[in-house]
């Protein structure tokens, strides 16, 4: 299957291209942050500082990387689960994040945030974490260090594949797949016993 490329940061126009189940890679750079991360740039931009990174057309990573073996870049970089940062997701895109990668499905007004944004959701292939960071060029730590592997990264990728989840439309991959499965009349093959 052919993936669409894209490159970082994020543009309207690109974003406008994408629809849930297109194939994506990522080329240029994204950030790394999860739960702790988002809490204080968050907090950070409520109090009116000035962040540690620019968020404009950004994509955040929803990943927490195994530290390096010596001589790599990064160690394993699997996806986090997404939900787990649905209470900060709305606020982060009002700040400008366009692109977001993690694994499983999004809230209801996580998916209305990405629309009216004009967003985009992709989850990367869980337990993959090993393969993944074959896509990573570089890894710098640039905010939060004290956090360890919650800190914020600043990923140089190269073809860093994703599945498009959630679309600016309001799409929702996961979704349509739990409906076409309900109302499939394809018969349900039966389960075996294990060691059958």
């Amino acid at each position: 299957m052919t993936s669409y490329a894209l490159t970082t940061p994020l543009l309207d126009e690109k974003i406008s291209g994408l629809n849930v189940g297109k194939h994506v890679t990522f080329t240029g750079v994204i950030y790394t942050a999860r739960d702790a991360a988002h809490k204080r740039l968050i907090e950070m931009a409520d109090r009116g500082e000035p962040l540690p990174i620019n968020l404009q057309g950004q994509v955040i990573y929803y990943v927490g990387p195994t530290p390096p073996r010596p001589g790599a870049v990064i160690g394993s970089a699997g996806p986090t689960t997404a939900m787990r940062l649905d209470p900060y997701t709305p606020r982060m895109l009002e700040l400008g994040v366009k692109g977001i990668i993690g694994k499983g499905g999004r809230g209801p007004a996580v998916r209305e945030a990405i629309r009216r944004h004009h967003a985009v959701y992709c989850i990367a292939v869980g337990g993959t974490g090993a393969l993944l960071n074959r896509h990573i060029k570089s890894a710098e730590v640039v905010a939060f260090e004290d956090l360890g592997t919650e800190a914020i990264r600043r990923l140089e990728v190269e073809g860093f594949p994703a599945i498009v989840v959630n679309d600016c439309f309001g799409n929702d991959l996961l979704e349509e797949g739990k409906k076409e499965y309900r109302t499939s009349d394809r018969p349900i093959p039966p389960v075996k016993a294990l060691g059958g």
